[in-house]
């Protein structure tokens, strides 16, 4: 009996957080990030969904770590309340601060004993892993008085040890939805932290930008900003050749140049693409047109209860707005723009393109320049929706 072939490993990543090899570029953003941390810098991330903004912060974290930092990161998407904020702040100080100093479990938790309100303590079994849980009867001023002292730990462990602290925060937007004061008390403490760089990322622009753009708000002027935008195009196509090389594959640069025309240096769509296009390329061959087309059909036809569901959420005004972007990226709030394409007036698309812009389904540029975001959309709109002259049929 003949022995299993055994299937090569297809070299692109998406959806999941791309590490090592499977990360692509972004070495100016890791190391301006992990600079700045090290300095005791503030920073916020200014991000759009899936443009790589985790796979960053897990390379940032790395370099931190080597270089001795200590490094705590809470993701506030699926935080509700403020006890759960305090069970995510405590999870990950103890794990990641207090178990550097003191390797015993019992004298790691010692900070933890001067908390207003005690936790229950609980060990994973497989991993040794401590977890903590507040009570959501405590008082309110309770649970308050215990989240300002959790964020205070972390500058004193680390001054304890002698060592930079880095505490990080993703989906950061979702500070609001937790407690309204919150974002007053966090400023409070975090002012105080000289030796303590806290990094703010966020995906829903418009609500980061009222957090730290608002001159009435805490953290107004209060963290350097970072924009975390498309890769460019000269590194992602070295990239992208590097790893058919690595497989035995190639790729023909017309294909190459055709892959992030379609993406725009978008890190996810990217990877998505090349994921297809790599399948659709035999062991030893080069991806030539023929195999991007058949890669790019087959994306947009795994998108398509995602994209349907936008369509549908979508109201009238809001699908003619995306079939007119879809078509051609413009200026929906200029007259010629809103003739050619059968538009409302101003007045009437205002709202709409506004919350499409805060979906981040549509995004704009400093001339108020309008195109589609989400990627691939733009193409299905085009295929499914658009409709197509008569007497020709369907591709």
């Amino acid at each position: 009996m003949q022995g299993r072939v055994q299937r090569q490993r297809n070299p692109f990543r998406f959806g999941a957080i791309a590490r090592d090899d499977d990360f692509a570029d972004r070495e100016r953003e890791v190391r301006e990030l992990s600079s700045d941390a090290i300095n005791g810098q503030d920073v916020v991330v200014f991000a759009a969904r899936r443009v790589g903004k985790s796979s960053l912060v897990a390379a940032v974290m790395r370099e931190l770590i080597d270089d001795g930092v200590l490094v705590a990161d809470v993701d506030l998407w699926k935080i509700s309340t403020k006890e759960k904020l305090a069970e995510a702040l405590a999870t990950a100080i103890y794990a990641d601060i207090a178990r550097f100093r003191d390797r015993a479990a019992e004298k790691a938790f010692a900070p933890f004993r001067g908390l207003r309100v005690l936790p229950t303590m609980t060990v994973d079994p497989d991993t040794g892993g401590l977890s903590f849980t507040f009570s959501a009867g405590s008082a309110p001023e309770d649970i308050d008085a215990t989240l300002e002292r959790l964020l205070e730990l972390p500058a004193e462990l680390g001054a304890d040890q002698g060592k930079q602290v880095a505490l990080i925060f993703d989906e950061f937007q979702e500070i609001g939805t937790i407690g309204a004061d919150l974002t007053k008390l966090m400023r409070s403490v975090f002012q105080q932290q000289a030796d303590v760089s806290h990094i703010y990322l966020g995906s829903k622009r418009h609500l980061m930008e009222e957090i730290f753009n608002d001159p009435n708000e805490p953290f107004w002027r209060s963290a350097k900003k970072m924009e975390l935008g498309p890769i460019p195009s000269d590194q992602f196509a070295a990239f992208i050749r590097k790893r058919f090389a690595d497989t035995g594959k190639s790729v023909d640069p017309d294909v190459v140049e055709r892959v992030l025309e379609a993406t725009q240096g978008h890190p996810y769509a990217t990877q998505r693409l090349c994921y297809q296009l790599w399948q659709e390329t035999e062991p030893g061959e080069t991806a030539d047109m023929e195999a991007f087309e058949a890669a790019f059909a087959a994306v947009l036809v795994s998108e398509d209860a995602h994209f349907a569901l936008i369509w549908e959420e979508a109201s009238t005004i809001q699908r003619q707005l995306l079939e007119a972007l879809a078509a051609d990226p413009g200026h929906p709030f200029r007259g010629e723009y809103q003739r050619k394409h059968r538009l409302p007036v101003s007045g009437t698309i205002q709202r709409p393109l506004r919350t499409l812009t805060e979906r981040e389904t549509v995004k704009s540029d400093d001339d108020k320049l309008y195109r589609i975001s989400e990627p691939f959309l733009a193409e299905w709109i085009v295929a499914k929706v658009t409709p197509r002259p008569a007497g020709r049929e369907p591709a």
